[in-house]
C-alpha cells in the first residue's frame, strides 16, 4: 500500500490523492497535523532524497520562522522538520521501498502505472 504523508487541505496532496483514486491505487493518508512526524521517519526519507528537496523553503512557515537567516546545518533542519512538519514539502509518498516528494503527474505515471 502507498503511504501519503501530508495535510488534507494541501493542493499537492489533493492532486496526489486524486491520481491514486483515478487509477484505483490503494493508499493511506498520514496527516502531519494529526500524527506529526518523527526524526527517525525524516532520516528514513533522507536515505532516498536530500534535505533541500524535503524542506520546503518556499513555505509560509519557513518565512515566518525566518529559517534562512538562521543558517541551519542539516541536523538542525531535520529537527525543525520534526517540530514543524508543515515545513516538509508535500506530499511525501512511500511505496515499495521508495520515496517521492511533491506531486508530479509524469513521475507518478512512471512510478505507479
Amino acid at each position: 500500500m502507498v503511504k501519503v504523508y501530508g495535510i488534507k487541505n494541501c493542493d499537492s496532496v489533493k492532486k496526489a490523492l486524486a491520481f491514486f483514486k483515478k487509477h484505483d491505487i490503494n493508499y493511506e493518508l498520514i496527516d502531519f497535523k494529526e500524527h506529526g512526524v518523527t526524526l527517525a521517519k525524516v532520516q528514513e526519507w533522507l536515505q532516498h532524497t536530500d534535505i533541500k528537496t524535503l524542506l520546503n523553503s518556499r513555505s509560509t512557515t519557513y518565512r515566518t520562522l525566518k529559517l534562512k537567516e538562521l543558517e541551519l546545518d542539516e541536523q538542525q533542519k531535520m529537527e525543525y522538520l520534526v517540530k514543524e512538519p508543515l515545513l516538509i514539502k508535500r506530499p511525501v509518498i512511500e511505496f515499495d521501498g521508495n520515496v517521492l516528494v511533491g506531486f508530479n503527474e509524469a513521475i507518478y505515471t512512471r512510478s505507479f502505472l
